[in-house]
Order: C-alpha cells, then structure tokens, then sequence
C-alpha cells in the first residue's frame, strides 16, 4: 500500500519546526566551540545571537500564521482586522535586534562578530533542513 502524502501545510509545519530546533542545536555547538576555542564571551555572544535568530523565526511565524488565518477568515471585500499584538510582533523582530546590537556595540565585552554568528544559525538551520528535505524526504 501506498503511503499517503501529508498535506502541504503539515510539511511546512514540519519544516518550520525543523529549522527552529536545528536553529538552536547548531548555535549551541558554535557556542560551545567559540567558548573553548576563543573565549567565554565569544561564546556568551553565539548564544545570544542565536537565541535572537530563533525569537525572530518564532515571532515571524506566529504573525505570519495569524495574518493568514484571518485572511482566510475573513472571506469578502472587507480588509482582514488583524490584532495590534501581531502586527508588533511582525515588526519588533527588527528592533529587538537592533536594540541588543547596539548594546553589545555600545559597551558590552561580548565580541558583536559572534552574536553575528550566532545570528547566521537560523539561515544555516533553514539550508540545511531544506537539504534534507530534498535530499531524503523525496525519496
């Protein structure tokens, strides 16, 4: 018997949960890398940008999640009334960020090149769960 497909909505839910915990296995093994292999702060600054990459998936996907769910919802020619909460957590991604750059530039002993680091977790996350997909999930 043949097995049957999962909806796409369930492979990307999948997918999405994918990069998420990848997202912070591979910045907890950079952490663990910088920490021994530089020093402690190197490895307090992975961990930190990773944590950043991995509220700014979160919260994208939540707002991203919400908007489409009441787009969906609302079916005619009224515009979707989407909640203040979302629309903030759909822009303050970028200000969380910026917000906790501009302390580890301003006066933090963290090196800001390894929150960068741990920033780049979530793409590295995201090529690699998209490797595997296409790789072995297609098969």
């Amino acid at each position: 018997m043949a097995a049957v497909n999962p909806l796409p909505h369930d492979s990307a839910r999948r997918f999405d949960q994918r990069v998420a915990r990848l997202t912070l296995v591979l910045g907890g093994l950079l952490a663990v890398f910088a920490g021994f292999g530089y020093s402690r702060r190197a490895g307090a600054g992975v961990v930190i940008g990773t944590l950043l990459a991995w509220v700014n998936f979160r919260w994208l996907e939540q707002a991203s999640e919400a908007i489409t769910r009441l787009a969906k919802a609302q079916v005619g020619p009224e515009r979707p009334q989407i909640s203040p909460w979302t629309w903030a957590k759909f822009f303050a991604r970028y200000g969380l960020i910026a917000l906790v750059l501009y302390a580890i530039v301003a006066g933090s002993p963290i090196p800001p090149v390894s929150v960068l680091g741990g920033l780049l977790m979530l793409g590295a996350a995201a090529m690699a769960v998209g490797l595997y997909e296409v790789l072995v999930e297609t098969r």
